[in-house]
């Protein structure tokens, strides 16, 4: 049998690896709930661990950035993911698309094109504002200062009323069989709208992200998506979240 402390490290590592579900982890070393709970509860009262309803997520994971940090950080990989996503797109096409950085460097991509984009990331707005092909609808509700995204129940109210051929999402981490890692639950409840209006979620997602739980609020992903990557290294996890009904699109190309 694991020693207390050994199976509390496992426990870390499991954390890291994107795994943060109590039943989950109790099978995954073949003890009771109860022992895992103790375990968390014991690495929360050294900091290591912060309790979420129904598991833990490690307490160093890093802090919410902004959206002008964000566009400093893994420009190329993102331009890349853009571009290929881009080519997922049909003139005449109604998008939703997410707040994030990575969303506004695909939103770039959409210049001249003729389309109809339903969108909560104020940044995208000044980019297509003067393109005359593209029609706009803005989501209003509460200002996110850290993404330039809206949030709440006046941009819920307005998702529920409009429905879109694909929808292109960004997120915080993404984890097979969680979904979509995001800092608060009211970023997780319009983002699972968005999916839900959809006829196709396609999911844009940096190497880094892959695997990533560093929030404690999830969005659950439909039975099947597309993601756009540039983590075609990483085949352990491209291939768990493959099982879990992605189509992996990565920036060099179809796998």
């Amino acid at each position: 049998m694991i020693r207390s402390r050994e199976r509390r490290e496992q426990l870390l590592e499991a954390l890291r690896a994107g795994e943060a579900d109590v039943e989950e982890l109790a099978a995954r070393f073949g003890v009771s709930a109860s022992t895992v709970r103790r375990d968390l509860q014991r690495l929360s009262r050294d900091n290591a661990v912060r309790r979420t309803y129904g598991g833990a997520i490690l307490a160093n994971h890093h802090p919410e950035t902004t959206l002008g940090e964000r566009f400093s950080v893994n420009n190329a990989a993102k331009r890349a993911i853009a571009k290929a996503a881009a080519a997922l797109v049909a003139d005449g096409d109604t998008l939703i698309l997410d707040a994030g950085s990575t969303v506004v460097a695909f939103a770039e991509r959409l210049r001249g094109r003729k389309l109809t984009i339903v969108t909560n990331n104020l940044a995208v707005l000044p980019l297509l504002a003067d393109e005359a092909s593209i029609e706009i609808i803005a989501l209003g509700g509460a200002l996110r200062a850290t993404s330039m995204g809206t949030v709440g129940p006046l941009a819920v109210e307005a998702m529920r009323r409009l429905t879109a051929d694909r929808v292109f999402m960004s997120a915080d981490g993404v984890v097979a069989g969680r979904g979509l890692c995001e800092a608060s639950l009211e970023q997780v409840a319009l983002k699972s709208l968005m999916m839900a209006q959809a006829r196709e979620t396609v999911v844009l997602a940096d190497a880094t992200k892959i695997g990533r739980a560093n929030c404690s609020a999830w969005a659950p992903l439909p039975a099947q998506w597309t993601l756009v990557t540039d983590a075609d290294e990483q085949w352990d996890k491209i291939s768990e979240l493959e099982r879990y009904g992605a189509r992996v699109v990565t920036a060099g190309g179809n796998r």
